[in-house]
C-alpha cells in the first residue's frame, strides 16, 4: 500500500497531518538541501516526537515522494494551455521555475515515476495534449523525450548554481579565473572547433539556453508527429 493509499492516524494529542509534515520537510530542504531532511529534524520543526511521524510516514523515501508530489502542484498550470506544444512548453518552463525555487528537486527528478495525485495529473495533461495526434507509442516517446531534455537541462543549471555557492565564484568570475588556462590550451592548436566556439560563439544566460533547446526538441517532436 502506498503512502497515498494509507489512512492517516488520529491527530492527537497535538494536531499533526501529512500536509504539515511535508511542508516542514520542504522548508528544511529549501534551507539546506535533502541532506537537511530527516524524520527527526522534521519532528523537531513541528515540536513533535519523532516516533509520532512514523504513524504518517514509514520511511524517508516516502517523505521524499510526498515532497516531490507537493512541488508538482506548483507545476500544474491554473488553466490548460491550447495546443500540445503550448502544453509541453508550459510544463517544461514551470518545472524549471519550480526546481529553481526548490533546488533539491533536481536530485529527485528522473528516477522512478512519482505516483502522487499531482504528478499523475501532470503526466495526464502531457499525454492528453498529444492524444490522437499519433499512435500511443509515438506519443509516449515524445513525452519522454521532452522530459529527458527538461530534466537534463535543469540538473545542469542547478549544478552550476551549487558550484557558484560552493566556490563563491559566479559563472563570469569562474571564466575569468580559468581564462588564462583555457587560452593556453587553445593556443596549442589541438582544439580548433572549441577555439571557434569560445572566440566566436554567443554567450547566453541559462533561461535563454533552456528556451532555445526546448524549442528545438519541440520542433523535432512536431516533425515526428507530422
Amino acid at each position: 500500500m502506498t503512502v497515498w493509499d494509507r489512512p492517516e492516524p488520529p491527530s492527537r494529542p497535538a494536531p499533526l497531518d501529512r500536509q504539515r509534515i511535508v511542508a516542514a520537510a520542504i522548508a528544511l530542504a529549501d534551507e539546506g538541501g535533502l541532506e537537511a531532511v530527516s524524520l527527526r529534524k522534521v519532528a523537531a520543526r513541528l515540536d513533535a516526537g519523532p516516533m509520532r511521524l512514523y504513524g504518517y510516514i514509514s520511511t524517508k523515501e516516502e517523505l521524499f515522494d510526498l515532497m516531490v508530489d507537493e512541488v508538482y502542484a506548483e507545476i500544474l498550470p491554473d488553466e490548460q494551455p491550447g495546443d500540445w506544444r503550448q502544453v509541453l512548453a508550459t510544463r517544461a518552463h514551470r518545472t524549471r521555475q519550480a526546481t529553481l525555487r526548490h533546488q533539491w528537486l533536481a536530485d529527485l527528478l528522473g528516477g522512478r515515476a512519482v505516483l502522487g495525485p499531482n504528478a499523475l495529473a501532470v503526466t495526464e495533461a502531457d499525454l492528453a495534449a498529444l492524444d490522437g495526434l499519433a499512435d500511443l507509442d509515438t506519443v509516449m516517446r515524445a513525452v519522454e523525450t521532452v522530459s529527458a531534455y527538461v530534466i537534463g537541462a535543469i540538473r545542469r543549471e542547478v549544478a552550476n548554481l551549487r558550484a557558484e555557492r560552493a566556490t563563491g565564484l559566479s559563472e563570469r568570475d569562474w571564466q575569468r579565473a580559468f581564462g588564462p588556462h583555457v587560452s593556453r590550451m587553445l593556443a596549442t592548436g589541438r582544439y580548433p572547433a572549441l577555439a571557434r566556439a569560445v572566440h566566436d560563439g554567443t554567450d547566453v544566460d541559462a533561461a535563454t539556453s533552456f528556451a532555445t533547446g526546448l524549442d528545438w526538441v519541440l520542433d523535432a517532436v512536431a516533425a515526428k508527429l507530422a
